[in-house]
């Protein structure tokens, strides 16, 4: 019965941000073309704290509380998986918006997918400690975090599905556009709780790999994602900064 409830807690877990997406998507059933900006940007505020929060006391610190006696400085996996999930995404979505070719209007969709498959991984890796009997991470913190990323892709579904009906597709067919571009994010959670199934050693770098690829995703918010303007170097130079001081706390501390 314990395991049925547990695969029934990562289910819904794993779910709650793709429902976010899709009840942002249906927002082009009850508003105008666009959602009020105040409303867009208290609710990214929000979710970023929520995000930042989530990433340093429910991946980075049990990262580092799991490396305790595997034979490295507790501070290495949380760090270099930071670092790699950082220069992972930045890659990525630099790649993405300089190489695909997309119509007008289905840009965000592209933006969107982007960013949500680092979320899903957070998700993944919180769940994964979980299933794998660790008792670092509770139930209840790993559904907050999902509970977290749903809020902040309210508004994300809206930016998908919005544009699209303004450039000629149907309410319908824009819903359900804006709906999949959450696909990606349980797709990435499943994967990536089925890799630390098989690899359980690697988890403690798993975890601080989410946590960088979900600030990542925070940091987008502040950068609006222009590499023109340099964000790709600020992105950078930030996560050197917190990975330095993060490590120095452990080792001086």
């Amino acid at each position: 019965m314990r395991e049925i409830n547990i695969y029934l807690e990562i289910f819904k877990g794993i779910s709650l941000p793709f429902l976010g997406t899709a009840l942002g998507a249906a927002c082009v059933f009850f508003v105008g073309r666009q959602m009020n900006g105040g409303l867009n940007r208290a609710i990214r505020g929000f979710s970023a704290g929520v995000m930042v929060a989530a990433s340093i006391w429910s991946l980075l610190i049990p990262s580092m509380e799991m490396a305790k006696g595997r034979g490295v400085p507790e501070a290495v996996p949380a760090a270099s998986g930071f670092l790699l999930g950082i220069v992972f995404f930045l890659l990525c979505d630099r790649f993405i918006m300089k190489r695909v070719k997309v119509k007008q209007g289905t840009l965000p969709i592209v933006a969107v997918a982007v960013h949500n498959l680092p979320e899903g991984m957070a998700v993944g890796a919180i769940y994964a400690e979980v299933l794998c009997g660790g008792s670092l991470v509770g139930l209840s913190a790993a559904l907050a975090l999902s509970i977290g990323i749903a809020v902040q892709n309210f508004p994300e579904g809206a930016i998908v599905s919005m544009p699209l009906h303004t450039y000629g597709s149907s309410k319908p067919r824009a819903f359900l556009i804006g709906a999949l571009s959450g696909v990606v994010e349980p797709i990435g959670a499943v994967a990536t709780i089925l890799a630390a199934g098989i690899a359980v050693p690697l988890l403690p770098y798993l975890l601080g790999f989410a946590a960088g690829a979900m600030m990542y995703a925070v940091l987008e918010e502040f950068t609006d994602g222009d590499s023109e303007s340099g964000g790709g170097i600020w992105v950078m130079a930030f996560a050197c900064g917190f990975t330095l001081m993060m490590s120095l706390d452990v080792v001086l501390g």
